[in-house]
């Protein structure tokens, strides 16, 4: 996996990170991705959450189409609940891009990231389109620039980039600290590939890929207003995969992805994987790794670098799922600790004084196997989001 390419690295794509004065410290804050084709297939996932921002509102319209020829991300305000007024800036800023570009409006998916409830400084984000387009480039730079402009609390941004061996591709980036729940969450990504594939089999692929990647990071239980995945498909490497073939490896792209997002966690000081085995089903084997990663009793122990498997054992315990106590097994870091419904080896064995963080529950009912990542409760996570602003 090469992390030093994103968005640029499939051949029909330029893009530019500039900044607009969104945010008042001068960084990058908008970012603007084409599509240059042959083809301009496109699909999109979007946040849950019934409180929806007004960019995924009109991002969820205009993808109907499978089509997409540009997208225009910005930092520094989510606008969200921000009422017509909020979509209606989320239009114009459609519209401004379709006149740069020469396309429709309808052809422009919008992305917005930041604090919710305030209107947009629309007069910077229609300058902000027309600079965008004058600093289209393919370049590596250019596609660098473009993942660090929807950075919000983001320490570093998030890339990667892999070739096929048959000559295509697929590439991108992520944003996204906190506010990461399943269902994807506070998170906005965009991935490209020079793959020919069709708008309907590239939204099948990529539901099959971030219900396994996307859909399995949980930082603290939150599902933001914003959260949006696209993928874009210009058919510039003129080869036609497998379907099977390119779920592989859009799903290889995404899941180191979702490990960027997990280890610039807000407040992270522990990457922690929860790995939910012999469950009855794969949806259970998720739901009981969901509810030991979203316990805050769970995630404060692991902060201390505590083994406590009692916390662990709690929160599988109270999941809506086939669980027998008297044959479940807890492994913290490769020690087993619990078994059998009694403790197995002292949890003073466990190792947990480094920062990565490996969880084993073997359920011995059934054969579905899945696993979840989460991050520990920290003291700085409590710091950043009470002081939160951008």
């Amino acid at each position: 996996m090469n992390r030093n390419k994103g968005v640029t690295g499939p051949k029909g794509f330029r893009a530019a990170g500039i900044a607009a004065g969104i945010k008042e410290s001068g960084a990058l804050d908008l970012t603007l991705v084409v599509n240059d084709g042959p083809s301009d297939a496109a699909a999109g996932v979007f946040t849950t959450n019934k409180v929806k921002a007004a960019p995924v509102l009109w991002s969820q319209q205009v993808i109907q189409s499978r089509r997409l020829t540009a997208v225009v991300l910005n930092s520094g305000g989510a606008n969200a609940c921000t009422g017509p007024e909020g979509f209606q800036d989320t239009h114009a800023t459609a519209e401004k891009v379709a006149e740069v570009l020469g396309i429709g409006a309808v052809d422009v998916a919008v992305c917005s990231t930041g604090l919710i409830g305030e209107r947009l400084p629309m007069d910077k984000v229609l300058t902000g389109v027309e600079n965008a387009a004058k600093e289209l480039d393919s370049s590596v730079e250019a596609g660098l620039n473009a993942a660090t402009g929807v950075m919000t609390t983001d320490k570093r941004p998030k890339q990667a980039w892999k070739a096929s061996e048959q000559g295509w591709s697929v590439g991108g980036f992520v944003k996204g600290a906190g506010m990461l729940a399943p269902n994807m969450a506070t998170m906005l990504s965009v991935i490209t590939t020079d793959a020919k594939i069709s708008g309907e089999e590239l939204d099948k692929a990529l539901r099959l890929a971030t219900g396994r990647t996307f859909d399995r990071l949980d930082v603290d239980g939150g599902t933001s207003t914003n959260d949006t995945v696209l993928v874009l498909a210009s058919g510039a490497a003129g080869v036609e995969p497998s379907f099977d073939d390119f779920v592989a490896l859009l799903t290889e792209v995404s899941a180191d992805l979702v490990k960027q997002l997990q280890g610039d966690a807000e407040g992270v000081t522990k990457e922690i994987s929860i790995t939910v085995k012999q469950a009855a089903t794969e949806a259970e084997a998720v739901h009981i790794g969901r509810t030991v990663a979203e316990d805050n009793l769970v995630k404060t122990a692991l902060f201390g670098s505590d083994p406590n498997w009692g916390r662990i054992a709690m929160a599988l315990g109270r999941a809506d799922a086939e669980i027998d106590p008297d044959v479940l097994q807890i492994l913290i870091n490769g020690v087993s600790l619990y078994r059998n419904g009694t403790r197995d080896r002292d949890r003073s064995e466990a190792d947990l004084s480094g920062r990565e963080i490996e969880i084993v529950i073997d359920l011995n009912v059934g054969d579905a196997e899945a696993t979840v990542l989460t991050t520990d409760l920290s003291h700085d996570y409590v710091e950043e989001n009470s002081a939160y602003s951008s």
